[in-house]
């Protein structure tokens, strides 16, 4: 796969290369209206999603923040990006969004999220769902002007293949994995010294403006990683975000790496520990090769176990350009779970 910086100069508009398909109007017997989803229909979506989280990844549970956060985004079309599914007695049955994230840098990427109620798996609602989406989804790219590459995106927990296995017969390829790793915070944490003058100090809302430029900066050799936007930005420093567990490396005001972290005890009970998520790891590209990385780990794991909590749980690309897989690993980290990202390119 190109890294996001790869652009083919040659292509041309995405509106030349992508024929927009009619609108997809899905059908199932179960199903008694297909229609946008509104605001008021929070509770009910958030009950689906939760629902198949516990089938699906029980260690992790969506929030209500992160739904509020993403019905509310700017960029999500409610009445054309989202589509719901309700049955004969009333009850939602599946839930869906193409999601176009703004700051498109080198690649337009259509997140297919969504998903069908455990209970009502295996009829092929998922299939008129995943229709319904790959339509919308080429409908947005044909939309666009822009001369970059086009991904349909969707992720698929390994542990529901059956997801994986619906995106694979829409004509999506699995690209990419992923690793949940964790790190028991009873073994000896390595007391690292960066080779660098850094300070490590902890995250305040002051740095905030430098920490996202920062990130972006760091993630911008990532797979598929584009800037994100302020929405975006707020979000993940929203909700379940812990800044007195999230720690910055200074190069004298320089911002030269920084780690974030959420904790959400309502994932405490199924997960089996308490702890927190390290949601990013960054070392800009100026920056790296000096140890930043571990002792900006070093310094979540001291606090983390200073507050009695027992693991740490992160996620990473198997295929990091920064050899993140192997900074874990000799941070003590060990895979857990696994995810695979799907893409269809245009």
């Amino acid at each position: 796969m190109p890294g996001t910086e790869t652009i083919d100069e040659d292509l041309r508009p995405l509106s030349e290369r992508v024929a927009a398909p009619p609108t997809y109007v899905p059908r199932h017997p179960v199903v008694a209206e297909w229609r946008p989803i509104t605001e008021a229909d929070t509770d009910a979506v958030l009950a689906v999603l939760r629902a198949s989280d516990a089938a699906d990844h029980p260690n992790f549970l969506t929030t209500r923040e992160e739904l509020e956060d993403e019905l509310a985004f700017s960029f999500l079309d409610l009445e054309r990006d989202t589509l719901i599914a309700v049955g004969h007695d009333g009850a939602v049955l599946a839930v869906g969004s193409v999601l176009e994230p703004p700051r498109q840098v080198s690649l337009v990427r259509e997140f297919m999220n969504g998903t069908v109620h455990p209970a009502h798996r295996g009829k092929g609602i998922g299939r008129e769902l995943i229709a319904w989406q790959r339509a919308r989804g080429e409908q947005k790219l044909a939309a666009l002007d822009s001369a970059l590459p086009g991904w349909l995106v969707g992720y698929a927990d390994r542990r529901a293949p059956d997801r994986e296995r619906l995106l694979t017969a829409a004509g999506f390829a699995a690209v990419r994995w992923f690793h949940t790793m964790e790190r028991d915070l009873a073994l000896p944490i390595p007391d690292v010294t960066p080779t660098e003058d850094v300070r490590i100090v902890p995250y305040t809302s002051e740095l905030a403006d430098a920490v996202h430029a920062a990130r972006d900066e760091a993630f911008r050799d990532h797979w598929g990683s584009q800037p994100l936007s302020d929405e975006q930005w707020e979000s993940l420093i929203g909700g379940t975000f812990a800044a007195d567990v999230s720690f910055v490396a200074l190069a004298a005001d320089e911002v030269a790496g920084v780690v974030l972290c959420d904790v959400n005890e309502d994932d405490w009970s199924a997960q089996g520990f308490s702890g927190p998520y390290i949601s990013t790891v960054a070392v800009t590209r100026a920056h790296r090769g000096r140890r930043i990385a571990p002792a900006l780990l070093g310094a979540v794991l001291a606090e983390s176990r200073r507050r009695g909590w027992e693991k740490a749980v992160l996620d990473v690309d198997a295929a990091s350009p920064t050899g993140a897989d192997s900074l874990y690993t000799g941070m003590g980290f060990v895979t857990t779970f696994g995810e695979t990202a799907l893409v269809r390119e245009y």
